[in-house]
C-alpha cells in the first residue's frame, strides 16, 4: 500500500530516535574533526534531544516555508539527521570516562546514524553498568535483539528477546519490532517456519497497539509490516488457507477500526494472491463480496466510498489478471525499435508502463524501469513506455509531428533505454484499465497477464521488482 506522506511525516518526526535500520546499513560519517565543532561542550543528553527533535523541526520549517514533500526530500533529511548522529557519537566517543547515562545516549546516536557495530557494543557496555530492570535497560535489550537480528547473530537476537520477555516493562511497539526482525531475518535464511512464529507474535503486538487511539498510526504501521510479512511466511510455503486468514484479519481490523485504506489494501492483496495461485473464480467472488461487505461493515460513509471506489477501479485488472495479453491496437507511432505484435514477443517478460509527460507521478519510475531494462535484458525482459496523443508538448499546443519529435527529445533527456510505443486514441488504455496514471502491467513468457497496478510508491515498486524477478525465473 502506499503509505500517505503524512502519515510517513508522523511517524518519523515522532518517533525518529527509534526508527528501525535498513536491511542494508547506510551507516554516514561524522562531518569535520569532532573538536572544531561548539557542539563538543553539549552533554550527551543534549546532543541526543537534539538529533531526536531534528526531523520534526526540519518538517515545521518545510511546512512554514510552504516547501511541497518529495520522496527526495524525505531522504534528504534523514541522510542529514544520521549525519548530524553520527557527529555527535564522535564527540561523545573521544571523551574519556563516560557515565552510563553518556553511554546510553552514545549508543542511541550510533543506533540513530546506523553504525550497527558501535551500536551493539556500546549498548553492552551499558547493560554492564547496570542490569537492573528499568525503561533504559528494557530499551536497550530491545535494540540490542533488532541489532543482533539485523547481523544475522540469531541465537544472541532471541537470548535479548527472551531476557526482555521475561522483565519488565515490556511495550508493545518494542515487542514488536523485536519479533519483525527476527521474521525478517529467518526469511532471509530460507526458514519461513521458524519465521512465522515470530511475524505472528509482532503482529498480535501490533494489533494490540491499535487499542490505544494516541498510539494507533503508529500502530497501523507496524501491523502493515507485521501482517504481510506473518502472510508472506504462509504463502512462499504455499499455505493458501493461512495466508489467506491473515489478509481477512488485516481487512477486518480495518473495517474494526473505520481505515478504508486499510480494508482496501488487504482486500487487494488477498484478490490478488489468489489470482497468483490460480484460484481465479474463488478471487472474484471474494472482490463481489468485498463490495457487500463494505457496504455493512463500515459506520462512516468516508471510509466506506473510499474502500468501494478502490475496488471497483481494480475490477478490470482482476479480470484481466491470468488472461492472455490484449495486442496494443492503434499503434501511431514506435521507436527506436521496430513495431512488433506481444504475440511476436512470446518467450520474453514483457512490462508495459502506461504513462504520459504531463504525468509527474510517472517520472518515479523512470530510474527504476531503466535499472530493469538494462540489468534484465539479457534474461528476456522488455519494457515498452506506452503513452497517446495528448497535443501538448513543454505548455504549447503542437501537432502530431511535433509531438513525436518532442517525446523523442524526451527519451534522450531522461535517457530511457526502452521503446516508446504512441497509441492514436485511448481504446489500449481502457483495454487495459490504465485509466490513471501511471499504470504497470507485466506479461509473462506464455503471453498471460500476471500483474497490473497503477500510481507509484516504494511499496508498489518493490513489488513490481518482486513480480518482475518472479516471472524473469519462470522457463
Amino acid at each position: 500500500m502506499a503509505t500517505p506522506k503524512a502519515f510517513i511525516l508522523f511517524i518519523i518526526a515522532a518517533f525518529c530516535f527509534a526508527l528501525p535500520v535498513t536491511g542494508q546499513s547506510r551507516r554516514v560519517s561524522p562531518q569535520g574533526p569532532p573538536s572544531a565543532d561548539p557542539a563538543a561542550a553539549k552533554t550527551a543528553r543534549e546532543m541526543f534531544d537534539e538529533v531526536s527533535g531534528y526531523t520534526r523541526a526540519k518538517y515545521l520549517e518545510y511546512e512554514q516555508r510552504k516547501l511541497p514533500v518529495s520522496d527526495a526530500l524525505i531522504a534528504k533529511t534523514e541522510t542529514e539527521r544520521n549525519q548530524l548522529a553520527a557527529k555527535y557519537a564522535a564527540i561523545i566517543g573521544s571523551r574519556s570516562s563516560l557515565t552510563a547515562e553518556d553511554t546510553y545516549y552514545l549508543g542511541l546516536l550510533h543506533w540513530i546514524s546506523e553504525n550497527l557495530d558501535a551500536a551493539t557494543e556500546t549498548f553492552v557496555k551499558y547493560l554492564a553498568f547496570n542490569e537492573e530492570n528499568d525503561e533504559r535497560v528494557q530499551r536497550v535489550r530491545s535494540l540490542l535483539a533488532v541489532t543482533y537480528a539485523k547481523l544475522k547473530n540469531l541465537a544472541e537476537a532471541e537470548a535479548f528477546l527472551d531476557k526482555y520477555e521475561s522483565s519488565e516493562p515490556k511495550k508493545l511497539t518494542e515487542t514488536s519490532r523485536m519479533n519483525v526482525e527476527l521474521a525478517k531475518a529467518y526469511v532471509a535464511k530460507g526458514d519461513n517456519e521458524k519465521a512465522s512464529p515470530f511475524a505472528e507474535r509482532a503482529y498480535k503486538a501490533s494489533k494490540a497497539l491499535i487499542a490505544d487511539p494516541t498510539a494507533r498510526l503508529r500502530g497501523l504501521d507496524e501491523m502493515l509490516d507485521a501482517g504481510m510479512l506473518f502472510f508472506e511466511t504462509y504463502r512462499d510455503r504455499s499455505m493458501d488457507k493461512e495466508a489467506d486468514a491473515v489478509l481477512e484479519d488485516m481487512r477486518a481490523v480495518g473495517a474494526d477500526i473505520g481505515a478504508g485504506d486499510l480494508y482496501y489494501y488487504a482486500t487487494d492483496k488477498l484478490i490478488f494472491n489468489q489470482l497468483e495461485t490460480g484460484r481465479k473464480p474463488q478471487a472474484l467472488a471474494t472482490y463481489q463480496a468485498a463490495l457487500l461487505h463494505a457496504e455493512k461493515a463500515f459506520k462512516g460513509k468516508g471510509p466506506q466510498n473510499y474502500a468501494l471506489s478502490k475496488l471497483k477501479d481494480r475490477e478490470k485488472h482482476y479480470k484481466l489478471i491470468g488472461q492472455p495479453a490484449i495486442e496494443l491496437t492503434g499503434i501511431s507511432k514506435w521507436f527506436p525499435g521496430e513495431e512488433r505484435t506481444l504475440a511476436s514477443m512470446r518467450g520474453k517478460v514483457i512490462l508495459l508502463d502506461f504513462w504520459a509527460t504531463w504525468c509527474t507521478p510517472c517520472f518515479d519510475a523512470f530510474p527504476h524501469l531503466t535499472e530493469w531494462q538494462q540489468d534484465f535484458e539479457k534474461d528476456g525482459f522488455v519494457v515498452l513506455g506506452v503513452t497517446r496523443y495528448y497535443g501538448r508538448a513543454e505548455g504549447f499546443s503542437v501537432d502530431r509531428p511535433n509531438e513525436i519529435a518532442f517525446l523523442e527529445r524526451f527519451r534522450e533527456k531522461y535517457r530511457l533505454p526502452y521503446d516508446f510505443v504512441v497509441m492514436d486514441g485511448q481504446q489500449t488504455q481502457r483495454q487495459y484499465g490504465a485509466t490513471a496514471l501511471p499504470t504497470a502491467a507485466l506479461i509473462d513468457r506464455k503471453g498471460i497477464v500476471r500483474y497490473i497496478e497503477s500510481g507509484t510508491s516504494q511499496s508498489r515498486i518493490a513489488d513490481m521488482r518482486a513480480m518482475v524477478m518472479k516471472l524473469i525465473a519462470e522457463k
